[in-house]
């Protein structure tokens, strides 16, 4: 005997097996519970995912004078060969009377030790100079130092302090796992790469504790701490000072994170009893949270993922959605259960109704963020465990839904003996009535109700271009550096020393690093006037050769009521200007990826004397444009001869960088910068943006595919799950109207458009269909039953109504403490969680009513059966 298949809602109702055998599903929970309080110890806290940025450096000397020759015989040779090479993503050079280095980034993710073989085998093929001497430097922009020490003393001398630190300080610190190395500063001299240090206004020596790239700060923070302490109690009469470390503000913006989340989770549990009048309903439900939670960790644990901003952000903006799946379940089997049916025929009754619905809604969802968790490049390192740890928490949330909840169902849910006649019914009620006679109008005045529909979209759209575009928001750690460039003094020529020498006169001692400290002491005594500073650790000089450049680290005392970024406004007003001097305050780096400013733009051509003219000119136009700070030109230089010449991709090239200050966009910069250039380059010099303008481009651009096949991934989900086209059109139909209200929230709360709300907008992606597949699968099963058309719509609209307002004001709610931008990192949070509520609130409005109108549409265009 043929039996019949079995159905799409008899396949996806796992909820069977489950009631079927209770014990074995809840055991299943309690292991998974076990193994997640387990799995959730073992994670680390870090500030971002780890991302290694592999650098490789060629740096070469040749027996040539002249720039010109170093670059046509050295630089070139090198950039010809490296060119070809798989991986390299962007290629640069700095060209030198005799010496060049020639820097290749590759691809994130390649291997660090296996991109220098790579191009030290390369380098055997390059024909140089004879007598050139090159050297292959491999570098971790990650491994970064995770702490420093101001190391002082009333009684020793520098000399005996840099013995002293070189001997007992750094020996024990380096052996610490995690640590790459520790680097002594302050030491002096004339050597190269030497440094003068400074704290607080005196001088002092200095360690930086770097850890390898990967390496966990927090972990490798806290053992050096714990040394330290021991090694002040075993050394009198020095005095060793926090300079400065990443650790406390990646601690501070991961509990801000954490309580955020746990603060989500009590709202998100609290709206659902209003709704259910069952405390046993609620608690059912709500359990779909910490179980989903600790089912995620263990996913994240097999990843190796840390505790971070990203996937606890993941965790946060998942808290309303996970809870979703239980509510439709719970909720519709209290309907059944109220209506008089025993809990068990209730459960297996009313799972069988929304399996297929919640198992559509979710797998839809995963549709959208396992792309995410495959992206390419930069942002896909970034976004990978975004897009693996939310598809995880929706998974396990669907499967406690579809096998915990009704089981504990069963259990604990009876027919409620109070009477329904209470305030809260009574509003129930009344809201439910009032929407079943706007439905009712809605299917009357459908051309009024899509062009309400196309209007909201329109404008969603026309809003794009008043939103400020940025990259990633500006967070204000309290702390930032002031750079500073100075010149390096005139050497004088053999000719001018005999003539000096000559008349009697003496020769001028030349030292460079001198001269700059004198410069850093300048600046740093104008940061240390401001009463919000709490400590300057000052490094003149650099470890890389370049005593002209030095960096002041500014600490700011905790609780500062005056915002860094208007702090860093001030303080560039007051600065002193010093003749040659260039200075720039910047934000700490918000992943280590180099010093670039977030506004550049990189220059090329040919001929060197047209290329600085060119950057001149668009560097006096640029640093009038109100908002931008810190402007410098940078690279090619035909000052006094040919002294340096800078490459890029194959081209000479100049940089014009700046600084935001406050109140402009980097949206708006970029354009302003562009718009300056067309009014100054000549035909022969071309404009590329780089910095954050840049990445911003690549994000876009990035996010543009990944969407793209995230909707492709949602429409062949839907296809296989319905069986039909018609209705995945309408589902995906009610993804637009979203946009609206979206776009409407940023605007009011002035966020950013950039990376953060992006993944916003995919969050919203994957969940505002959830209430039209609710709406539209319901209506397909009335009719089925036998039911008209719009009996059906007007029976399921008020019918799912319900569970819709509870599922969106979970997830609204949810958001609410992300959302308030309150604590350390708030300002990265905010955007996101302000995109998916106003979109929420929208599309959840507009599809109640647009999703059945559309469907009527769609239906009158089947062909009738005969």
């Amino acid at each position: 005997m043929n039996l019949p298949k079995p159905t799409s809602r008899e396949r996806f109702n796992i909820s069977r097996i489950a009631i079927a055998m209770p014990w074995l599903s809840i055991s299943f929970w309690l292991t998974i519970t076990v193994a997640g309080f387990f799995a959730l110890s073992s994670l680390k806290y870090a500030l971002f995912p780890d991302i290694t940025f592999p650098v490789v450096v060629v740096s070469a000397e040749a027996p040539l004078t002249a720039t010109s020759e170093t670059e046509r015989q050295v630089t070139q040779q090198i950039e010809q060969a490296m060119q070809s090479l798989k991986g390299v993503n962007d290629l640069r050079s700095s060209t030198f009377p005799n010496q060049t280095a020639v820097s290749l980034s590759f691809e994130v993710g390649t291997s660090l030790d296996q991109a220098r073989q790579t191009v030290e085998e390369t380098m055997k093929s390059v024909t140089l100079p004879k007598e050139t001497q090159f050297k292959v430097i491999a570098l971790n922009l990650n491994e970064t130092a995770a702490i420093s020490y101001a190391i002082e003393s009333d009684s020793r001398n520098l000399q005996d302090l840099t013995q002293l630190t070189t001997s007992q300080i750094v020996p024990p610190l380096e052996k610490i796992a995690g640590v790459l190395k520790v680097n002594t500063l302050g030491a002096g001299g004339n050597e190269r790469g030497a440094t003068l240090t400074r704290f607080n206004g005196k001088d002092a020596i200095a360690i930086q504790v770097v850890k390898r790239g990967d390496a966990n700060t927090l972990e490798v923070v806290n053992t050096v701490e714990q040394e330290i302490d021991t090694l002040r109690k075993n050394l009198s009469n020095v005095k060793i000072t926090l300079a400065s470390t990443q650790a406390e503000y990646i601690q501070n913006a991961t509990h801000s994170t954490i309580e955020a989340l746990i603060e989500a989770i009590a709202l998100s549990v609290i709206v659902i009893y209003p709704f259910l009048r069952s405390w046993q309903a609620t608690l059912i439900s709500a359990l779909a949270i910490p179980i989903s939670l600790l089912g995620t960790a263990i996913v994240m644990a097999f990843f190796g993922f840390n505790l971070e901003t990203i996937t606890l952000l993941a965790l946060a903006l998942v808290i309303g959605s996970v809870v979703d799946d239980a509510i439709v379940d719970v909720e519709n089997i209290s309907r059944h259960i109220e209506e008089g049916e025993s809990p068990r025929q209730a459960a297996l009754k009313a799972t069988s109704e929304v399996g297929l619905t919640v198992t559509a809604a979710t797998f839809t969802a995963v549709a959208v963020f396992l792309p995410i968790g495959f992206m390419e490049g930069v942002i896909g390192q970034f976004f990978k465990p975004f897009g693996i740890t939310v598809s995880a928490a929706m998974i396990m949330s669907l499967l406690v839904a579809r096998t915990l909840s009704p089981v504990m169902s069963i259990y604990m849910l009876r027919k409620s003996n109070r009477p329904s006649s209470g305030r809260f019914d009574r509003v129930g009620f009344w809201f439910t009535d009032n929407y079943r006679k706007l439905l009712q109008w809605s299917l009357r005045h459908r051309a009024i109700v899509v062009g309400i529909a196309l209007a909201s979209f329109a404008a969603g759209i026309a809003i794009i271009p008043m939103i400020p575009q940025g990259f990633i928001p500006k967070l204000d750690r309290g702390e930032f550096n002031v750079r500073y460039t100075a010149p390096l003094p005139k050497i004088p020529s053999q000719e001018e020393i005999a003539a000096t020498l000559a008349a009697g006169g003496q020769i001028p001692q030349i030292n460079p690093l001198q001269d700059s400290l004198n410069v850093a002491k300048q600046l740093e005594d104008s940061v240390r006037t401001a009463p919000e500073v709490q400590t300057v650790f000052t490094t003149v000089g650099s470890r890389e050769g370049e005593p002209n450049k030095g960096l002041i680290y500014v600490k700011l005392k905790p609780g500062h009521s005056t915002p860094t970024a208007t702090l860093q406004d001030q303080l560039r007003s007051r600065l002193p200007e010093i003749s040659g001097v260039t200075t720039s305050v910047e934000d700490i780096p918000f992943v280590e990826a180099g010093s670039q400013k977030p506004l550049q733009a990189s220059l090329k051509g040919e001929d060197l004397a047209t290329l600085e003219k060119a950057g001149n000119d668009l560097k006096n136009r640029v640093q009038t444009i109100p908002g931008i700070a810190d402007v410098t030109l940078s690279g090619s230089s035909n000052r006094n001869g040919i002294q340096q010449i800078d490459r890029r991709d194959g081209q000479r090239v100049v940089y014009v960088s700046a600084n935001l200050g406050k109140g402009l966009s980097l949206g708006d910069a970029t354009e302003k910068l562009v718009n300056e250039s067309k009014t100054v380059l000549p035909a022969n010099v071309t404009l590329d943006l780089g910095g954050d303008s840049a990445s911003s481009r690549e994000i876009f651009n990035s996010f543009g595919r990944t969407l793209g096949l995230s909707a492709l991934c949602i429409a062949v989900v839907l296809v296989l799950l319905f069986k039909s086209l018609i209705d995945p059109i309408v589902v995906t139909l009610s993804l637009p109207l979203a946009l609206v209200g979206a776009m409407l929230a940023l605007l009011i709360t002035q966020s950013d458009f950039g990376m953060i709300s992006l993944i916003g907008f995919v969050f919203l992606l994957g969940i505002t269909n959830k209430n039209a597949i609710l709406i539209v699968d319901y209506i397909n099963q009335l009719r089925r039953q036998g039911l008209d058309r719009s009996s059906a719509i007007l029976e399921a609209g008020p019918i799912r109504l319900r569970p819709i307002m509870m599922t969106t004001a979970s997830t609204i709610l949810g958001m609410v403490p992300i959302a308030l931008g309150l604590g350390a990192g708030s300002e990265l949070r905010s955007p996101m969680a302000v995109a998916i509520a106003g979109g929420l609130v929208t599309s959840t409005l507009l599809s109640l009513f647009v999703v059945p109108v559309v469907y009527t549409l769609l239906d009158d265009l089947k062909p009738k059966k005969r």
